[in-house]
């Protein structure tokens, strides 16, 4: 196996990548980035290059150059199909050529074709996208630059015979990264998972700021910047002004507003969350989440880490809802044939199923499973909620997409996408099109934490009735280029586009409320803006709204079935218009201005992908193959890889290279002469009681402890929590107090004294437990709660125990 990564020459010389450079230009909640990537023909023939690289999944690429040596080639979108004949007969008559293309398969994975570099010619390529930047539970706007693509996990039915190439281990370039903050809001700080150099404020207000990657960074995992503002919560609006070269009437000759909403809940619904809904838990089970969650020092297996997460979440259930828990890989299984009712007995049941998950069901294949679970009927005034956990991507990312969208209606979806490389067009896709919310678990973030954020979300009672209307003066209307508003979370940020048509003849203020009821109680949320367009702000909006339609036209195009040549007539025509890459379009340049015409065949040299194997040893053996596992660059990707493989597999795994969709590996092959991929296991009966270690975190052995209704039972297992004996809890027992009321008081004293920081992962155990001693009514609960304080070293108070 060579260990090269790149461009691979005949004789294994080093690629000819040599460099990446990476300016973001943020502006509140968008941000412009540019990647430079410079390449050098290191054969001694004239070379022809196919890189596949990442992009985030709604990121609106809108430039794509190249420089070769002195001259600049700055290429045109157009159809892709005449892109690609246009590529083809330049290459073919020895002239230098570019392509840039998105997959047809997923919207966060480019194609990059690089046609005809003379024997030591360089190419700087320039790819320019602009995106929306993502507000994280604590209210940072995050970015990440990812390094990883996943192997897309293929089922036989749909693969394709596919070349073979070698593995890569190393990456032998750099990447410099620098970043420019504008904001009408003061920058509180930035942070990332690599090493910085100082913030630098370049106003006194700190609200333009620039910040470097520091040097020598070898871009081995993502990179991921997160931004805080004083105010991030505060609604915006920002109005962008037309292109003066632009059609006036088109989306990009009319000013185009954003809107940023953060919808506030009236308190008295917000205090009781719903006790109604089905909870539907699917948990990816392939291989590869035999893996570390990161490449720290004692990083937990990501099927642990899973584990762990789906005991906080059954702990955190409210009593008389419905749920099911799912694990899927090659093929899939429930822990039940449908949801069930959430009780003492069900719950413990599944805990029993829980502690005995592995990673061991082969691929990545989550179509099947969501079939079945929508051919579920739902339950009568329990709205179902779907909890998605993968670490992979999937090579019919389109089709899932659509399947999600069509069951909108009758369900939420939230997505959680598990260490670096996760597909963000499948995870961020299954949240957009289920109404949910999507998070992303990378480097060394805890699963819990986000995932708590996301039930919080799902308790939430259901919006309906959601309207947006405008006021704007006459002579304006409003064109929405968003689609309609169909979930809103309290807290969480809705992103609205308009074109704004027509002149006003003197007035230049406006408004759009929003209104909705919640727990049939209206509610009315307005933002007053200006229709003076805002000082250089580019082409960013115009850019990110003309994205946004385009989604919406290709998702509407896949649904119409064969009826689609109007569809796609309208998706090239905007893309091409706006200059922003679509499905159906492609980036192509041509450089007429070289005097040298190559001629013989041309060397094609396709990007390898790293593959991950290893024998199945002991666990601390596992977490070295974790460790010792690269990460590929982005432009050391392929398209379509390698099937994900387990971490622990015997098999041998045949090599893949680029081009069209790959086989199972033997592995996965075996996996499926098991149980075929459309089988589902029903397991109705009660699992066999394992023997387990107790969880080394105090915080999850409590909880794990909790019975279903919310309260605890005086025993040593409560008692070692806390450091204590069980005797010792009950000789300091209140005698007009219930063993049960003494042990749950205790614990909710202990999460509040030793675990206060972790208040968003046990935040609704302790509602069950302080909902559950209210309904025991219990005398001389003062005095239960001083003797408590006294004994566990507390100082908490009735109030905050909210008992």
């Amino acid at each position: 196996m060579v260990n090269c990564c790149g461009l691979v020459s005949e004789k294994n010389v080093p690629v000819p990548l040599k460099s990446i450079s990476v300016e973001l230009q943020v502006r509140d909640h968008g941000v412009s980035v540019s990647s430079s990537l410079q390449y050098v023909n290191e054969e001694d023939g004239a070379l022809e290059a196919v890189f596949v690289f990442p992009l985030p999944a709604d990121a609106a690429v809108c430039h794509f150059s190249a420089r070769i040596e002195e001259q600049e080639i700055v290429a045109e979108l157009r159809d892709k199909q005449s892109a690609r004949d246009q590529y083809d007969d330049a290459v073919s008559s020895g002239q230098q050529a570019f392509l840039l293309e998105e997959s047809d398969e997923s919207s966060d994975v480019f194609k990059l074709s690089v046609g005809c570099l003379s024997p030591g010619q360089s190419a700087v390529i320039n790819i320019v996208y602009v995106m929306e930047l993502s507000v994280q539970a604590d209210h940072a706007l995050r970015f990440c630059l990812p390094a990883v693509l996943n192997p897309r996990y293929t089922p036989t039915a749909s693969a394709a015979g596919v070349p073979e190439v070698s593995s890569a281990s190393v990456i032998p370039y750099t990447l410099s990264l620098s970043v420019d903050v504008r904001s009408s809001d003061r920058i509180s700080r930035l942070e990332s998972n690599c090493p910085l150099d100082p913030l630098v404020f370049l106003d006194a207000l700190h609200t333009h700021a620039t910040v470097s990657l520091s040097a020598g960074h070898r871009f081995d995992k993502d990179v991921e910047l997160l931004l805080y503002y004083e105010n991030t919560h505060q609604p915006r609006a920002v109005v962008e002004a037309g292109a003066a070269t632009a059609q006036p009437g088109s989306l990009m000759g009319d000013p185009v507003l954003m809107i940023s909403l953060y919808p506030e809940f009236p308190a008295d619904v917000m205090s009781s969350l719903t006790s109604q809904g089905e909870f539907v838990f699917v948990v990816d089970r392939s291989g590869s989440m035999d893996c570390s969650m990161h490449n720290g020092k004692d990083a937990p297996m990501r099927i642990e880490s899973a584990r762990d997460t789906l005991l906080l979440l059954l702990k955190s259930l409210p009593m008389g809802c419905y749920f099911n828990i799912y694990g899927f890989g090659s093929h899939f299984e429930s822990f039940f044939p449908q949801s069930v009712v959430y009780s003492e007995d069900t719950m413990e049941e599944a805990l029993k199923r829980v502690k005995n998950m592995k990673a061991d069901m082969g691929g990545t294949e989550i179509l099947q499973p969501l079939k079945h679970i929508y051919s579920q009927s739902c339950y009568p005034d329990h709205p179902r909620q779907l909890f998605m956990f993968t670490d992979g991507e999937v090579w019919n990312t389109k089709e899932v997409l659509d399947l999600v969208k069509s069951h909108v209606h009758s369900h939420r979806c939230f997505s959680f996408g598990i260490g670096e490389g996760a597909s963000t067009a499948l995870i961020t896709g299954m949240a957009r099109e289920g109404s949910g919310h999507a998070q992303f678990i990378t480097g060394t973030d805890r699963m819990q934490p986000k995932v708590m954020q996301s039930l919080r979300f799902a308790l939430q009672p259901a919006v309906d009735n959601i309207s947006v209307d405008w006021t704007v003066p006459e002579g304006v209307t409003v064109d929405m280029l968003s689609p309609p508003v169909s979930a809103l979370f309290q807290g969480q940020r809705a992103l609205l586009y308009a074109q704004l048509k027509g002149q006003s003849s003197g007035k230049t203020e406006g408004a759009v409320t929003v209104k909705y009821r919640l727990k049939d109680q209206p509610v009315t949320n307005q933002l007053q803006f200006t229709l003076k367009p805002t000082e250089d702000t580019g082409r960013t909006i115009h850019q990110l709204a003309a994205r946004c339609v385009l989604r919406g036209l290709e998702l509407e195009e896949r649904a119409a079935g064969a009826d689609t040549q109007a569809l796609r007539s309208r998706i090239v025509e905007l893309s091409v218009q706006a200059g922003v890459s679509s499905v159906h379009t492609a980036f192509i340049a041509v450089n007429t201005h070289s005097k040298q015409t190559i001629t013989g065949p041309l060397l094609q040299r396709r990007v390898p992908v790293q593959q991950m194997a290893a024998p199945m040893f002991s666990a601390p053996m596992r977490r070295m193959c974790a460790l010792a596992a690269p990460r590929m660059a982005p432009c050391a990707m392929p398209m379509r890889a390698a099937p994900k493989v387990p971490c622990n597999s015997k098999k041998k795994v045949s090599k893949i290279a680029l081009g069209s969709m790959p086989k199972r590996t033997p592995m996965m092959e075996s996996d499926s002469a098991m149980m075929s991929d459309d089988v589902m296991m029903d397991v109705s009966y009660s699992a066999p009681d394992p023997e387990p270690l107790p969880p080394a975190d105090p915080l999850l052995q409590l909880v794990s402890l909790q019975k279903a209704s919310g309260h605890w039972e005086l025993k040593a297992a409560l008692a070692d929590v806390f450091g204590k004996t069980e005797d010792e809890l009950a000789n300091r027992r209140p005698a007009q107090v219930d063993g049960s009321v003494w042990a749950t008081v205790l614990a909710l004293i202990w999460l509040h004294t030793c675990r206060s920081e972790d208040q968003v992962e046990w935040q609704f155990v302790a509602m069950k437990a302080a909902a559950w001693i209210r309904s025991q009514k219990p005398d001389g609960l003062s005095q239960c709660v001083c003797d408590g304080n006294l004994l566990l070293g507390g100082h908490v108070t009735e109030d905050a125990l909210e008992i």
